[in-house]
């Protein structure tokens, strides 16, 4: 059950996670970490009162998070020093903290739990599904996230190469390029992490700069907004406004409002036309 180490990235997330938790649920403290060689690696803190759970690393199996881990299902422990059912390996840390009443909470992406989040109070008391309830949303976002991150990652691996390229590109090569320029810019539009979307925006670039029917001397007087630019792209493949309005959760009348606006900008009359001019300007690839 070893995990990879996780990205930058990946521990804003965790870090955004404790955040939320301490902002979204009654708990006052909460603190979280990554998966990595088979332990929790804390990482993030909020609202805690001492530095006792600085450093903290919880082994599989072990403690309430470890076992939050192994078996990729929330553990509760309403009165974590007498709980019964756990090691009480970090009974230090924990009741250190002042901590009585603490729930872990694993991040679960496929079949493999990615990261640990906990939320505890310092007093004893009973937690019903409203109580709890937040905590699991939040895992949920991230492991959401986690996933579209990974999901950008295996994309990104994949069209490298054929940003790198330096030959011109078949015309099987330009479809799979204009393919995945359309999924990358539905993927950005669920991404909330900054940094993700900057590698991908960086991406986008590149894979439009590839066009070989930009024109250098057309200079637009124009701008199209990335929900414009989302739509041709998807546009550019023969989707319907449907088969759009699918991709990038957009209602079929909201697709057919962005393409008549970037038709109005380009001062075209046809979305074939737009496609065309915006591949001309390097706007598309």
């Amino acid at each position: 059950m070893v995990a990879p180490v996780g990205s930058r990235s990946d521990s804003q997330l965790i870090a955004r996670a404790v955040r939320d938790l301490v902002r979204r649920t009654r708990f006052p403290v909460a603190f979280g970490g990554l998966a990595r060689d088979d332990a929790i690696h804390v990482s993030a803190i909020a609202g805690a009162r001492t530095r006792s759970l600085d450093g903290l690393i919880v082994h599989a199996g072990r403690g309430l998070g470890g076992r939050a881990f192994v078996e990729r299902r929330p553990r509760l422990a309403l009165d974590y020093r007498s709980a019964r059912g756990i090691t009480h390996d970090y009974d230090g840390p924990v009741l250190g903290e002042g901590i009585a009443t603490l729930i872990a909470v694993p991040i679960v992406v496929g079949e493999r739990a990615r990261a640990v989040v906990y939320c505890g109070s310092w007093s004893a008391a009973p937690i019903g599904d409203s109580v709890a309830a937040p905590a699991f949303r939040i895992a949920d976002e991230i492991a959401t996230e986690l996933r579209v991150q990974d999901e950008v990652d295996r994309r990104l691996r994949a069209a490298a190469p054929v940003a790198e390229a330096s030959t011109p590109l078949t015309t099987a090569a330009r479809e799979t390029l204009r393919e995945s320029y359309a999924e990358l810019r539905s993927i950005a539009a669920t991404v909330q992490d900054a940094g993700v979307r900057e590698r991908l925006e960086r991406l986008e670039r590149r894979l439009a700069a590839l066009s070989s029917d930009r024109d250098a001397s057309l200079e637009l007087e124009v701008r199209l907004s990335p929900r414009e630019i989302d739509v041709l792209a998807c546009a550019a493949l023969g989707s319907t406004n449907a088969e759009i309005g699918a991709a990038l959760g957009l209602k079929d009348a909201t697709v057919k409002s962005y393409l008549q606006s970037a038709m109005a900008k380009l001062d075209v009359s046809t979305r074939h036309a737009a496609v065309l001019k915006a591949r001309r300007a390097g706007l598309l690839p």
